[in-house]
């Protein structure tokens, strides 16, 4: 049984994949918190997809391309397969609303970490059961176990993450971690597996991994890099604060005609252009201070 068929190109690769849909997650979620309504929900829809797909579903079948067992062929279940990929997404998304309600505090964000940590370790565990070869598959209880409290622990890192972190360096720091905690994960749930395809008689059955995950793969990508075109065309979450309190301004100013400028006008008074100024917030803003 050899993890690293192609040396170290697929972990790499794995890895970088996972660090990019982290980056994204974060970014997306980071948004997410300057918004409301269904403006939120969908920052947060893609920040699930970017974490949970890419971030985790991606690499770790990636990592699976370099998987492979002598002298056998491996396949792989379509149905097991997508429906891990679902999952992923899904608990991330899940994860997200309970650490993000308001006043979750603390016990909202591990509860968060552990609904995502074991739905995480569930895809996993579902990507390797969607595993086809001419063999039997055992796993080691205590690495399982190990594998589903790291990946508990990403996942609850991840979430604080998504909540708090902000900012060009901490988002790129905060998800090259991340992408060190899922690919612990991964390969700590890996080296609980043993195989042994003496005396079995069983086919692989299924699809061969270059027929449909390297396509899927592919796909999900290319999902990835529009997504960084979204984020990098969008507002960022400072700008979109800015806005909103220039708006709120703004409205205050129209609902309240009772201020010195505009009495001064009613009035038909002469208003010099510095008392304007300092008391029209438009002014004061178009005056950039």
């Amino acid at each position: 049984m050899d993890h690293f068929q192609y040396g170290a190109l697929t972990p790499v690769i794995a890895y970088l994949m996972s660090c990019l849909g982290s980056a994204l997650g974060l970014l997306c979620t980071t948004r997410a918190r300057a918004v409301r309504g269904w403006v939120r929900a969908r920052w947060l829809v893609l920040g699930a997809a970017s974490i949970g797909g890419t971030g985790i579903w991606v690499m770790h079948f990636i990592g699976m391309l370099g998987f492979s067992v002598l002298g056998t062929p491996i396949r792989y279940d379509v149905s097991k397969t997508i429906a891990s990929l679902v999952l992923a997404v899904i608990v991330v998304g899940i994860g997200m609303a309970i650490a993000g309600r308001r006043n979750a505090g603390w016990v909202g964000l591990v509860l968060g970490g552990v609904v995502t940590g074991g739905g995480v370790a569930s895809m996993h565990y579902m990507g390797m059961a969607a595993l086809s070869l001419d063999g039997r598959i055992h796993y080691d209880t205590l690495r399982v176990t190990l594998s589903i409290v790291i990946a508990v622990v990403a996942a609850t890192a991840a979430l604080w993450a998504a909540l708090h972190v902000s900012g060009f360096a901490a988002t790129g720091g905060a998800a090259l971690i991340m992408g060190l905690a899922v690919g612990g994960m991964h390969y700590t749930g890996m080296s609980a597996m043993s195989v042994r395809t003496e005396g079995a008689h069983g086919l692989a059955h299924g699809v061969e991994a270059t027929q449909f995950l390297a396509p899927l793969i592919t796909g999900i990508s290319l999902f990835t890099v529009i997504t960084l075109f979204m984020v990098a065309l969008s507002p960022s979450a400072d700008e979109i604060r800015e806005e909103a309190e220039l708006s709120a301004r703004l409205a205050r100013l129209q609902d309240n005609p009772g201020t010195p400028f505009a009495a001064g006008n009613a009035g038909g008074g002469r208003v010099s252009h510095r008392r304007r100024t300092e008391n029209d917030p438009r002014d004061y803003f178009r005056g950039g201070r």
